[in-house]
């Protein structure tokens, strides 16, 4: 028992600081589009790009698929990365870090929900209604326009990640999580380089941009996944399934303290209807 409460508080530990460093993903690609004058296209691409090398080299991910099933796997995960990280930087162009990261995450397990769950159960209905509600909060504010853009988008990269998250659900003999992760990034980030070049990717060589550009491929993308990869095999299964709520308190607290963004009274109940709905929808006591 000494040996198992260590492993399982450092594995809940790993996943909560995933949720975190991906909550800091946003904020570092909002800054990279406004600093560098980027198109969400490239600064999707950057991410893509510069994760999956970390990954793959600094992170000793770099298993290269040797098998046609492999290959395939890689391919899809690229393509559905290219579709998630461009969804989902347009959100953030178009609506605000804050408000696109919530309604990602939140509109990803109900998602989820409708793909898997072959009876709704009470606490099913719980989540999902909450979820809906929360997101209908979150993007009404009185007096205000809804970006529908923004809203589209968000609900666009939360299919891409849904999608992703089935198709990696089960594994490919010979590649593994890390691996998938690495060349997936890097197959995203091949895919989507036309489309990226025809919008812009120059960037001027200035230290704060090069430090953005750095910061966004290799600790909310690279890093992050690293952690919850490690966090996964042995993590306490009331933290580690909440662990997903982190991303998006964090991308708002960070949205508001540097970027200056302010939900209304309303977005923000919004948001704690989400999380409260994410909770019961991670941890709900009856089975699927």
């Amino acid at each position: 028992m000494s040996l198992t409460l260590p492993t399982r508080a450092r594995s809940s530990a790993a996943l909560v600081l995933a949720g975190v460093l991906w909550g800091t993903g946003g904020l570092a690609g909002s800054l990279l589009g406004s600093r560098a004058g980027l198109h969400p296209l490239a600064v999707a691409d950057y991410r893509l790009l510069v994760g999956g090398t970390v990954a793959a080299v600094l992170l000793k991910g770099g298993t290269f698929p040797r098998t046609a099933a492999a290959a395939r796997r890689v391919l899809a995960v690229g393509g559905l990365f290219a579709l998630f990280q461009a969804s989902y930087f347009a959100a953030v162009a178009l609506s605000s870090v804050s408000v696109a990261t919530m309604t990602t995450i939140g509109a990803a397990p109900v998602m989820v929900t409708l793909a898997s769950v072959r009876k709704f159960r009470r606490w099913t209905v719980v989540s999902v209604a909450g979820t809906v509600a929360g997101l209908v909060l979150l993007q009404w504010s009185p007096g205000e326009p809804i970006s529908f853009g923004g809203l589209g988008f968000a609900l666009l990269a939360a299919a891409g990640f849904v999608t992703l998250t089935l198709v990696t659900a089960k594994p490919v003999e010979g590649l593994e999580p890390l691996s998938t992760t690495a060349f997936g990034c890097l197959a995203g980030g091949l895919l989507l380089l036309p489309f990226a070049s025809w919008s812009g990717m120059a960037i001027p060589l200035r230290a704060d941009v090069l430090a953005v550009v750095c910061y966004l491929g290799a600790v909310p993308t690279a890093l992050a996944y690293a952690a919850y990869l490690r966090g996964l095999a042995d993590a306490h299964p009331v933290l580690g399934s909440l662990s997903a709520v982190f991303e998006p308190l964090t991308a708002a607290v960070l949205s508001a303290a540097l970027l200056g963004e302010r939900l209304s009274v309303t977005a923000w109940c919004g948001a704690a209807v989400l999380v409260a709905a994410l909770v019961v929808g991670y941890w709900r006591p009856e089975p699927r």
